[in-house]
């Protein structure tokens, strides 16, 4: 592990002072001690053992619909618990907040809880959640047809030669269904919101402060709600961060695939051109030689149509560009999208393979659209989203301008409810952000800007790794290490660290 030389700046004196005086006028005012029959009456979770994992507790958590009308309609929000083994050692509650926008926290509680609940010494309960929207809790649908949920729909991949015109017609069509059949709860969907749920939770908990672990799109919800809530965070780490930029939030996370994918590309050429690898995985013998190979086989199948004359789905362009992309989230992927290029390159000009696209869920696709059009104003201009696709495709070519395509929110019914919340370095320091060098969904360039933005709040441990997601992810020991440290003593790097 090496250090790097930049330091973050200090926090403002005037900030300090201001804390400290709002913490000594809570202290001496006799209103910060009201009498209980006018306070809230905190939410209530009714833990049982959960159907699928009698190791862990659910519960569901009433919170607002809408919280500018908190006595109004009310939906439901599934918690899930795994208790600490160690009670003796318990410091507190680590909440797991979920990536996407749409994953369940309560699926990756049940893949990550055991070994995280082990590499902490059972400090904590540990919590998470599927947020509004998915999973247990109250759930979403756009009603759209099985077409428009394939996943080359929902992050749209213009049509051989840039052409976006389906694009567009898709996105108003999505946009219109969204605001026709999602009503009250799509609009419902936003970072913002996602906080609040998030301190409904640490209510119901009965905690204090809440130690918390945001991966992905949960970075910026774990940063929003520090923002937020300063004073109700105790430990945070950041995983695989988001740029913050308020201007722009989901247009700019998706627009940061195209060179997130390009930073991450030679991790799998260096795999796929490795003399040790057999014929059916073994795309060229170099590494240099990879990429040409696979943006030549992928024009030849931009001339496949989706389906062949049996009905069956074929193996197109786009389907083989997502794929690509997904598969960079893990080298474990790799093998599998080997064996796919070689095969469809043997094929020649005869039938390229059969393949089942990959869908994602009505639930899904729903909290997915909904918090990237409500949290922020997209472009309305058609035109503009043809020049930015044109522009994308010269300089990103592995992702053929689909990160600078047209989504629904540029036609969405819904405007935007609050102003995004600006990160900023205001804040006790207790973060810890760690980042992989090569990740090809939130590139370490967009990682740093959450970096500067979160100031002296925070330090950053970068992980010489490629894939998505770091912490117990890589099996990167140092970062690993300096992660499992923070979380359960508090301790961090004086300076930001690289991890070799």
């Amino acid at each position: 592990m090496s250090m790097t030389s930049r330091k973050a700046p200090a926090p403002t004196l005037a900030l300090a002072a201001c804390a400290a005086g709002v913490v000594a006028t809570l202290a001496a005012t006799p209103a910060a001690q009201a009498a209980p029959a006018a306070a809230a009456k905190p939410p209530v979770l009714a833990w049982a053992p959960c159907a699928d994992a009698p190791t862990r507790e659910c519960a569901d958590l009433s919170v607002p619909l809408d919280y500018r009308d908190p006595k109004g309609r009310s939906i439901g929000i599934a918690v899930s618990r795994l208790r600490s083994d160690r009670p003796e050692a318990r410091r507190g509650t680590l909440l797991l907040i979920p990536g996407g926008p749409g994953g369940s926290g309560r699926d990756w509680l049940g893949r990550v809880g055991e070994r995280l609940r082990e590499e902490t010494r059972g400090v904590y309960d540990i919590v998470s959640f599927d947020p509004r929207g998915v999973g247990g809790s109250t759930r979403a649908d756009c009603g759209l047809d099985r077409g428009d949920l394939e996943i080359t729909k929902i992050r749209p991949w213009p049509a051989p030669g840039g052409d976006i015109s389906g694009s567009i017609a898709a996105a108003r069509r999505v946009a219109e269904s969204c605001a026709r059949v999602g009503g009250e709860l799509i609009r419902s969907f936003s970072t913002a919101n996602e906080a609040r749920d998030i301190d409904r939770i640490r209510q119901a908990l009965g905690e204090r402060k809440l130690s918390a672990w945001g991966v992905s799109y949960g970075t910026y919800v774990g940063a929003v709600y520090a923002q937020k809530y300063p004073d109700r965070v105790d430990r945070l780490v950041l995983d695989s961060s988001l740029d913050p930029d308020p201007s722009r939030v989901g247009r700019g996370w998706t627009a940061n695939i195209a060179a997130a994918t390009e930073d991450r590309f030679p991790d799998f050429a260096r795999w796929a051109a490795d003399p040790a690898r057999d014929a059916r995985h073994r795309v060229a013998e170099r590494p240099e030689d990879v990429r040409p190979s696979v943006l030549a086989l992928a024009e030849r199948l931009d001339r496949v149509p989706e389906r062949g004359p049996d009905g069956t789905q074929q193996l197109t362009g786009n389907r083989l560009r997502a794929r690509l992309q997904m598969a960079l989230y893990d080298d474990k992927a790799f093998p599998a999208l080997a064996e796919l290029i070689v095969s469809a390159r043997a094929a020649g000009e005869a039938a390229p393979p059969a393949v089942e696209p990959a869908y994602g869920s009505p639930e899904e696709a729903a909290t997915l659209l909904g918090v990237l059009c409500n949290d922020v104003r997209w472009p309305r201009s058609p035109a503009s989203y043809e020049r930015a696709v044109a522009a994308d495709r010269l300089r990103y070519p592995l992702t053929a301008g689909m990160p600078a395509n047209v989504m629904p929110c540029a036609f969405w019914k819904n405007d935007t409810a609050e102003k995004p919340v600006r990160i900023t370095d205001e804040g006790p320091s207790n973060i810890l952000m760690v980042q992989n060098l090569r990740d090809p969904a939130t590139p370490h360039s967009g990682a740093l800007r959450m970096r500067e933005s979160l100031g002296e709040r925070a330090r950053m441990v970068s992980v010489d790794s490629g894939g998505h997601g770091a912490y117990l992810r890589r099996g990167n020991a140092c970062g690993d290490r300096i992660v499992t440290a923070f979380l359960t003593t508090g301790e961090r790097p004086e300076r930001d660290a690289l991890c070799r």
